[in-house]
């Protein structure tokens, strides 16, 4: 076990600094095609267009985000370009390499855990015009499969999911290998009018902000946010069709797509019926700021309760400053769940920040308060026959961190970091957490270098 924990996440690391060398040396044209973007230098930032009267529906169409979703105009995606004939294509990454250690309980007993592991993603994509519109055809893939071993890393409070008919309970569960495969096409129909219709097999619909791996405020924090499962969950979801109707700072989305969230089988694709849907509302009322609101009816969530269904709204607020050398990313986030027939009701809430300054250096926070259920109680153990899960109080998380990029290769970007995360623990879950319970993460980090950065 300890020769997968350490052999699996390294050559993850490797093949990111490959791609980004290949891709820097990569001949190309100083022009790209449709996007109508310099790209001289093949690894570049790529700011969020900011052209007067269309900088919402320019954001739209670069496609920068997981899924459909948005953030502010301004905010920086450093990713690699490189123009092949009529196709700008594209690849962006984050990988890190952790150590983590978390303790509850110190004085024997309790939960926590420690390990060694990287949680990954990277997007490959591909544009061109195509007839009165723009095709986007975009992957999402992560090898968490392989580099989180024993199906979860350790992460104090967390539950959600499920594996081979036991709950996962202060654990996160990697991700798909196939996080999105997705094709998009946008047209405008009339001058500050744009429709777009999303289709993935796999895919993020219409519900909730940008996933937590992908926002800019948290870029740099390699582990998942408590809140995931009321705020973001459905970033993975299959069988996803969505339509979106943008106008002005406006836009309104609706989305189909299979309910049920992933299982243990995460090398796999897993289809099954439209029964879920979604809408979303989002508006960008100025460059720096971004705004949505959506709802979904989710069918059969979870593999151990699957007679319930969940309503879920979320609501959240995005702000992006560039600066002189770096850049300050803040999101601040609500989700609601509630599960029927038994109306049981859960909600998160969620700050984080994330400032670059002086080129090199990042700090950030993450602060939650989620809710959390009797499942807890039980730990990693099969449900007892007629369990009902009920909420038993808010958990706080408080995260701050601090990392340093490293060298000066035009190729990649690659950080040295820590960050330390406590807890306020309610009082029905003390006798199994304690009151002071902590988690470190000390990590390596790396990413598309970024030839300049936004002013």
């Amino acid at each position: 076990m300890l020769f997968k924990q350490v052999f699996f996440p390294i050559p993850v690391w490797l093949l990111g600094v490959a791609l980004s060398t290949w891709a820097q040396q990569a001949p190309g044209p100083s022009s790209a095609g449709a996007m109508g973007m310099h790209t001289g230098q093949m690894t570049m930032e790529m700011p969020r267009m900011t052209t007067a009267g269309g900088d919402f529906l320019q954001t739209i169409l670069l496609h920068t985000t997981s899924g459909t979703s948005a953030e502010p105009n301004s905010t920086p995606a450093p990713m690699l370009m490189k123009q092949a004939g009529e196709w700008m294509l594209m690849f962006h990454y984050n990988v890190f390499l952790v150590e983590q250690q978390q303790t509850a309980l110190q004085d024997g007993g309790g939960r926590g855990g420690d390990k060694f592991f990287s949680t990954n993603w990277f997007m490959p994509m591909a544009q061109r015009e195509l007839g009165p519109g723009e095709l986007t055809l975009r992957a999402m893939l992560s090898l968490e499969p392989a580099t989180v071993t024993g199906r979860e890393y350790p992460l104090l409070f967390q539950q959600g999911e499920t594996a081979y008919g036991k709950p996962i309970v202060d654990g996160q569960h990697p991700h798909d290998f196939f996080m999105e495969l997705a094709a998009l096409y946008d047209w405008h129909v009339a001058e500050k009018t744009l429709l777009s219709l999303y289709v993935a097999p796999v895919g993020d619909p219409a519900l909730g902000p940008t996933a937590y791996p992908h926002r800019a405020s948290a870029s740099e924090d390699p582990l998942a946010a408590l809140g995931h499962h009321q705020e973001d969950s459905t970033h993975i979801s299959d069988d996803v069709v969505t339509v979106g109707l943008a106008s002005g700072i406006f836009r309104l989305e609706a989305s189909g797509f299979h309910g049920r969230e992933p299982d243990e089988h995460r090398w796999e694709i897993q289809q099954g019926a439209i029964d879920s849907w979604s809408a979303r509302l989002t508006v960008q009322p100025g460059q720096n700021w971004s705004g949505q609101y959506s709802f979904g009816q989710l069918h059969s969530l979870e593999a151990l309760y699957p007679m319930e269904n969940q309503q879920r709204m979320t609501a959240s607020v995005m702000y992006n400053k560039p600066l002189k050398e770096g850049n300050w990313a803040s999101t601040a986030v609500w989700g609601r769940t509630k599960s029927s027939p038994d109306g049981a009701i859960f909600n998160s809430y969620l700050l984080e920040s994330t400032l670059q300054f002086a080129r090199r250096n990042f700090v950030w926070t993450r602060i939650e308060s989620a809710e959390r259920s009797n499942e807890l109680l039980l730990g990693e153990n099969p449900l007892p026959p007629g369990f009902e899960e009920t909420p038993i109080g808010q958990v706080q998380a408080y995260t701050f961190g601090y990392d340093r990029e490293l060298g000066r290769s035009p190729h990649f970007a690659t950080a040295i970091g820590a960050q330390v995360t406590t807890y306020g623990v309610p009082g029905a879950l003390r006798p199994v957490y304690g009151s002071d319970p902590v988690g470190v993460a000390v990590f390596l980090r790396v990413r598309p270098r970024s030839a300049a950065v936004s002013k």
